[in-house]
């Protein structure tokens, strides 16, 4: 048998190689899960497989910076699909989530159950799914277990500050009181072994809308929002030492309070700077200006005035979200829709006492309407594009997709409302099937306004109603100036999370389609804006087509790319694996071949056969001051 010197050669393929230089048409070797030739014209005859590449590009294997794949990596480790796309390391921990400290179960409580529901919308059969796989139970097995698993992609964590906190104090106790100082000192220590075992860094949250699911806390936000500023700082001076990044979303609710804790990126301030890789920047649909706050903010921290080292995590498409009803992230924000959510997934009949409570109903109205009309400050704030709330409640906005009525899919909440005034002013002829006609009577007759309208779509219909709006990148006007700003980095595409009302697995697609309808000196800079870039900054050994480099490879078709559009291409579909339907996106085609540890694990418009049953990726160990890989 021919012994050859390659395993597989890849030709003619137009190389973007990560760096953000001009991409080349040049071949491509892999031998041992390695790149081990680059050149023009390499021998055909030295490689067991050829890869005709003509046409394409070839990357490196794309990183997905933010996910929560966490929950699902030990249930379908193969994580396909994040892979489909054109990912091949995913990053995991984030928002003060995850599951490096096993099960943390303790006194009939569920850590895991109780912070990710409500936080990632992860309805609880899905979590207790997920949480049966755990065998483990500290930061060192779980990074090992991941070589005893068929793991599809590469896979870096965070220690996540909410499990952190339970860790050391229980549950119970990281929501009621501060810890000691002696917690304290033993959060430092746990943090600091796992970073020297490869963790990334340290991982927190500040959005007020984030809470716990499970009783007697649904009033509770998870636990790294009780966190003083005297105990982050002494956890991110541990980071900062081992040169490790802080992944964190801001607390919107105190602008100053924010200023603050934001500032600890500051040498200036704290020595030595701290790397900080911050949610997010959209073009808001109702604050599109807002944006500019968050990149003026990272040009100041960063300014040799303060010496930081922020970025705030950009989309590369539209930010689409759906809701069943009122559940939905977005309504976690208003305090009355916040009380329906809190109530358990099946519990109709809580959710209906409230719905018929007047005090809520006075609540859920003040909530709707506020900013939205009348001479006061919060309706001035809105019309000057700074509103207090960035939910969407204008029914222009709101598009019917799995609605009760056939009729209502593909339009907005407001050709509804605008038929159903006419039709309840007498004009029959506004319902078009005796269904519609039937939905129209059941309601309230004056309709009255926006607020009763859905109002009595929740009582109707409960969770039995499914719409989308676009909260920010609407028509992805400022998306890829936002992708190439030098104070962000792509790739808030909260993979994992949120399995019913949003998918951007795709994501990093966007980024590259938004480029190429720029020119390819563009996609050469996205390119390594998705791969080499995030991976030195959170110290990962991927990312690059160097000699010597992990063959973590991807092949494109750009006339594939050109044409796919990520709107009519994200499904809601039954996913057997959680026994329950997700969002996920389809780009079969524009992705050619997917390849990690130099075998092909995607190719086109299905996975290879065995797929899923062997260890292929593996655990990378964040490279700082302390930790080897």
């Amino acid at each position: 048998m021919a012994e050859f010197l390659w395993d597989t050669l890849i030709q003619d393929a137009l190389v973007f190689d990560g760096t953000g230089n001009k991409p080349q048409q040049v071949d491509l070797a892999i031998k041992d899960g390695k790149v081990v030739a680059r050149g023009s014209v390499l021998a055909p005859e030295m490689a067991a497989e050829v890869i005709d590449a003509g046409g394409k590009w070839l990357t490196p294997g794309l990183l997905d910076i933010h996910t929560h794949l966490d929950i699902e990596v030990d249930v379908e480790p193969g994580l396909p699909e994040a892979v489909r796309h054109g990912t091949t390391t995913v990053l995991i921990g984030n928002c003060s989530m995850g599951t490096c400290f096993g099960r943390q179960q303790q006194g009939g409580q569920d850590p895991i159950v109780d912070c990710f529901t409500r936080v990632e919308n992860i309805p609880k059969e899905v979590l207790v799914k997920c949480t049966e796989k755990i065998t483990w139970d500290n930061t060192a097995d779980y990074m090992d277990h991941f070589a005893d698993i068929p793991l599809g992609p590469n896979v870096a964590s965070f220690v996540p500050h909410s499990m952190l906190r339970i860790e050391v104090m229980g549950l119970q106790d990281s929501i009621s009181r501060a810890p000691t100082q002696a917690e304290l000192n033993k959060m430092c220590e746990l943090l600091g072994r796992a970073l020297d075992e490869g963790y990334m860094g340290l991982s927190t949250d500040g959005l007020p809308f984030h809470y716990l699911a499970n009783e007697p806390n649904k009033d509770k936000r998870i636990p790294t929002q009780f966190a003083s500023y005297k105990e982050m700082k002494q956890l991110l001076k541990v980071v900062r030492d081992k040169d490790k990044v802080w992944q964190t979303t801001p607390i919107i609710e105190k602008r100053i309070k924010a200023f603050k804790y934001f500032s600890l990126t500051s040498g200036l301030l704290h020595g030595k700077p701290l790397k900080t890789s911050a949610l997010s920047d959209l073009e808001f649909a109702l604050m599109p200006k807002g944006s500019n706050a968050f990149l003026g903010f990272a040009r100041l921290m960063n300014s040799k005035l303060f010496k930081g080292n922020i970025h705030f995590q950009a989309l590369g498409t539209n930010f689409r979200v759906w809701a069943d009803g009122i559940v939905s992230p977005l309504y976690e924000e208003l305090p009355s829709t916040c009380q329906l959510i809190a109530k358990e997934y099946d519990d109709r009949e809580g959710r209906m006492a409230l719905l018929h409570d007047p005090a809520w109903v006075e609540q859920f109205h003040h909530d709707w309407s506020a900013g939205r009309s009348g001479w006061n400050l919060s309706h001035l704030k809105t019309k000057l594009g700074v509103p207090d709330s960035l939910v969407v409640r204008e029914f222009d906005m709101l598009v019917f997709d799995g609605a009760p009525v056939t009729e209502w899919d593909g339009e907005s909440f407001q050709q509804v409302f605008d038929r159903l005034e006419r039709f309840q002013a007498g004009d029959a002829s506004q319902s078009r099937s005796e269904a519609e006609e039937e939905a129209f009577t059941r309601f309230p007759s004056p309709i009255g306004n926006d607020a009763e309208f859905m109002l009595s779509m929740i009582r109707e219909y409960d969770k039995g109603f499914r719409y989308w709006v676009d909260i920010g990148n609407v028509g992805n006007r400022a998306t890829l100036d936002l992708l190439l700003h030098e104070n962000t980095m792509p790739g808030f595409n909260d993979s994992g999370a949120h399995i019913t009302n949003m998918a951007f697995f795709d994501g990093n697609l966007g980024s590259l389609k938004r480029a190429q309808e720029r020119d390819l000196a563009t996609v050469a800079r996205v390119v390594q804006r998705l791969t080499s870039e995030p991976a030195e900054f959170f110290g990962l050994d991927v990312g690059t087509l160097e000699i010597g480099a992990q063959a973590d490879l991807v092949l494109i078709d750009p006339e594939a790319l050109a044409a796919y559009e990520c709107d009519p291409n994200r499904h809601f579909q039954y996913r057997e694996i959680f026994n329950h339907k997700q969002m996920v996106n389809r780009s079969d085609g524009v992705v050619a071949r997917v390849l990690i540890n130099g075998k092909t694990v995607w190719e086109g418009t299905g996975f290879a056969e065995n797929y899923g049953t062997e260890t292929i990726g593996r655990a990378i160990r964040a490279i700082g001051s302390a930790a080897t890989i």
